[in-house]
């Protein structure tokens, strides 16, 4: 459960969202994606929900847990079916295989590929539509540190030519060095929120930030 939380993650930097397992990353960005609707309050990409957009993958690229593909199926024919439905160009399937290092496993079925290789195709995917923004949920799991910086080496391009970019990891270090901004949540509620230089000012680090501040909360709420 969310308490009143708000957001916002402008064009041309990344922006984090980081917090323990359980703190309510995922939940956010699922209401973001249209997966879950909020109590209160209201989810915008680029102006409009989620639901409103008539080609949501020419305006945002999600990456929520691997790729969604069927094990069953080559990688080459999930792209060339996520292209069709959504009124892509077929040209862009290889783009992306290559764009993401895959180009030479596309013919390979899902249910062969490991962790890291799903993850791949899971950003391949995003990428079909040259979104604007990009909203990855935990988008490390499984890459080896190569593919980590191949990873952050994307996002920083995307960023640098004014795409937007959400993040989400429960791992606090992880993102210290590539996001430009953060938003830190524990159980559902609001941390901390602002740019990262000012955080590394004022804490040294987010895993000082949380302690910090969880420290302080637990001793306000003794009170």
């Amino acid at each position: 459960m969310l308490d009143d939380i708000s957001l916002s993650a402008p064009p041309g930097r990344i922006t984090a969202l980081v917090g323990p397992n359980g703190a309510g990353k995922t939940t956010l960005i699922r209401i973001l994606t249209g997966l879950e609707r909020p109590s209160a309050g209201t989810a915008t990409i680029a102006g409009r929900r989620y639901r409103d957009l008539q080609r949501p993958l020419t305006t945002v690229g999600t990456v929520l847990g691997g790729s969604g593909a069927l094990r069953t199926r080559r990688a080459v024919d999930h792209l060339r079916w996520v292209a069709l439905t959504h009124g892509l160009p077929r040209s862009r399937v290889d783009e992306v295989l290559d764009l993401v290092g895959l180009l030479s496993e596309g013919r390979r079925r899902v249910g062969a590929f490991s962790l890291g290789m799903n993850q791949r195709l899971g950003i391949a995917t995003a990428l079909l539509g040259k979104p604007e923004a990009l909203i990855l949920d935990e988008p490390t799991n499984g890459l080896d540190p190569a593919g980590i910086r191949w990873l952050r080496e994307l996002l920083r391009t995307h960023a640098s030519e004014g795409g937007t970019v959400l993040i989400s990891s429960h791992l606090l270090r992880e993102l210290e060095d590539l996001a430009d901004s953060v938003t830190l949540l524990d159980h559902g509620r609001l941390l901390l929120q602002g740019d990262m230089i000012s955080v590394r000012e004022r804490f040294g680090d987010l895993e000082s930030a949380y302690a910090s501040i969880t420290v302080h909360r637990g001793r306000r709420d003794q009170t």
